[in-house]
């Protein structure tokens, strides 16, 4: 077992914990988009980073494991005003049509930015436009897309299709149907996991309800 202190709270914790999962094992919340326990770890939203005593940089808490003797702080003004800054720049790669979206309400980007209070995205705007087959009965909104990758895990290491792989390089990297195929095309069982695991609303299934109401109110075909 291992022994540190997390925001004042004296912890005892096995092995190989990661500080995510000790805080969260004290009710002490530390936000994060991209983590998925024993899936993604991969701290690339930078959205869970924590302050540790001795540390210089701040640290992300999903894959960084406890050490004794550990001094954590979650929610420090430095690590607040970092983590805020963080969302920001996310942020400003996002559609932030939240109204609109699937998952208004039910978002945790959405949540994250609410709590820490921002309100406006003081850096330039960049959300890029993409194409995508109304034909498939999975919808991918690339201009909402974060990278946080848990589609691409989820799919690799749950359903085993590597159907998502990440494009691009630098500002341009993205997440896309892997090998230049077009969803249609690939080998996609449309099971839906990748939609759950979508933290914002990047991935959707198809809304077909205009269609039903068209078919309802049709005599011919009820």
């Amino acid at each position: 077992m291992v022994k540190l202190i997390i925001d004042g709270q004296n912890v005892e914790v096995p092995e190989n914990t990661t500080i995510l999962e000790a805080a969260r094992s004290m009710d002490i919340n530390i936000p994060s988009l991209c983590y998925l326990k024993g899936i993604n770890n991969i701290g690339a939203c930078r959205v869970c980073i924590v302050e540790v005593d001795g540390v210089d940089n701040m640290v992300s808490s999903c894959n960084n494991p406890v050490k004794e003797g550990m001094v954590i702080h979650t929610n420090s003004p430095r690590v607040r005003e970092a983590r805020k800054t963080n969302t920001e720049l996310i942020l400003s790669q996002h559609d932030c049509k939240c109204a609109v979206c699937s998952r208004s309400g039910n978002c945790t980007l959405q949540t994250i930015a609410n709590d820490l209070g921002i309100l406006s995205i003081p850096y330039p705007m960049k959300v890029p436009p993409y194409k995508w087959s109304p034909r498939s009965p999975l919808i991918r909104d690339a201009s909402k897309c974060i990278k946080c990758m848990r589609c691409v895990q989820v799919c690799d290491k749950i359903q085993t299709l590597n159907i998502w792989d990440v494009e691009g390089t630098g500002a341009r990297t993205t997440v896309d149907i892997s090998f230049n195929r077009k969803i249609m095309d690939s080998d996609c069982s449309f099971c839906g996991q990748c939609v759950i695991h979508c933290p914002v609303g990047a991935l959707s299934g198809r809304d077909d309800t205009p269609r039903m109401f068209e078919a309802l109110a049709n005599p011919e075909k009820v």
